[in-house]
């Protein structure tokens, strides 16, 4: 009897990783909330981009795309080895030894797969810096007339093609490597074996960065009403005239 539910206990594991296949986790939570707030925001803050309506929403989300690009930046500096700048700069480094290769006839596709990715990485959050410092020249009246809008607006559109040339690619590589290369920035794991290549989650940082973020959203939405009463915004001259009545 003993032997025999030695035998069962000893095959239940196996049986139970047969059902369940081991994942391994290999994005910590702070990026992948940086990563979604990033995206969310953009989103935002072109959909809002015309008309004086919406400004004070197209500017927050902005100064919200600033804010997290410096988060990401320290992140990628001090946080775990997995996270930091350094390794997609890493990854960067290996393109010019591919496009010799390539040119030569030996083209090693996986890698420029990997390299089509970083590079997409990394050009968005380049263009990220310029953006939001030109929104804040136009927002804040520096100077440079019509030009500093122009290259705004630019910018804007340029980070809106990298955008959709990074899902493209996510997407066709999904399918190409038969593989849902979206789910390690939802869950934070990964199909395989192997170890961790992020032995914290980091979920304390993250909260507390979504935290901030939610927390300066409602502080500008509290100070909406006098941020805009100034610029003569019609809902609320409307409502002076009303009371004029």
């Amino acid at each position: 009897m003993n032997a025999s539910n030695s035998i069962a206990a000893g095959a239940n594991p196996s049986r139970a990783s047969a059902q369940k296949p081991s994942k391994r986790r290999v994005v910590d939570a702070p990026v992948r909330v940086m990563h979604w707030l990033l995206a969310l925001s953009f989103l935002g803050a072109y959909l809002t981009a015309d008309g004086e309506r919406w400004r004070l929403v197209h500017v927050t989300l902005g100064y919200t795309m600033a804010g997290l690009l410096v988060a990401r930046v320290l992140w990628g500096v001090f946080g775990p080895r997995p996270a930091r700048l350094s390794m997609l700069w890493r990854k960067l480094q290996g393109a010019p030894a591919w496009l010799k290769a390539a040119a030569s006839g030996r083209i090693d596709w996986r890698q420029g797969q990997n390299l089509l990715l970083a590079a997409t990485v990394a050009l968005l959050l380049i263009v990220i810096a310029p953006l939001t410092l030109s929104g804040l020249g136009v927002y804040q009246e520096w100077g440079g007339g019509d030009a500093l809008e122009e290259l705004h607006e630019f910018l804007g559109n340029g980070l809106l093609a990298l955008v959709l040339a990074h899902v493209g690619a996510v997407l066709a590589l999904s399918l190409l490597r038969r593989r849902n290369l979206v789910a390690p920035m939802l869950s934070g794991r990964t199909p395989g074996a192997g170890p961790d290549l992020v032995k914290r989650p980091f979920t304390g940082v993250a909260a507390l960065l979504l935290a901030a973020v939610l927390t300066f959203w409602g502080w500008q939405w509290q100070t909406a009403p006098t941020a805009v009463a100034g610029d003569g915004y019609t809902a609320q001259s409307h409502h002076d005239d009303d009371d004029d009545d």
